[in-house]
């Protein structure tokens, strides 16, 4: 994949998460509509593309920091949120089948690959070096 885009030594300055803006964007708002439209009230069509979309933004903004900065996490859950994304869409559709509980799993799977994917891989640094 080549090295990540010039950047500080240890690469802060250039990682979406040392900016709580972006932060806030890319990654707080997103959640946020995951967790607010994951109630009864909310048709499936419209958890299908809040969710969808949600996961799509995190998940490419996951890839973009570890391009980058090259932030270790960034390279697992960029790639599992957009798998996330394609999982959620074609369970909305009704191409995959995951029973009545299916958002439920859906939801369960992301918080806890989430959690995972950002914590076990930057127990070997937080920044790929060059």
């Amino acid at each position: 994949m080549g090295d990540p885009m010039p950047c500080d030594p240890d690469g802060k300055r250039s990682d979406i998460l040392s900016n709580p803006f972006l932060s806030l964007l890319f990654y707080c708002l997103p959640a946020i509509a995951i967790v607010a439209s994951g109630y009864e009230p909310v048709s499936r069509g419209w958890r299908t593309g809040i969710w969808t979309a949600a996961l799509t933004v995190m998940g490419a903004a996951c890839i973009a920091n570890a391009t980058r900065c090259g932030r270790i996490h960034c390279y697992v859950t960029g790639p599992f949120l957009l798998l996330a994304a394609l999982g959620t869409l074609l369970y909305g559709l009704g191409v995959i089948p995951l029973g009545a509980n299916g958002w439920n799993v859906i939801g369960l799977t992301i918080l806890v690959g989430a959690i995972v994917f950002c914590c076990l891989p930057e127990l070997f640094g937080k920044y790929r070096r060059s």
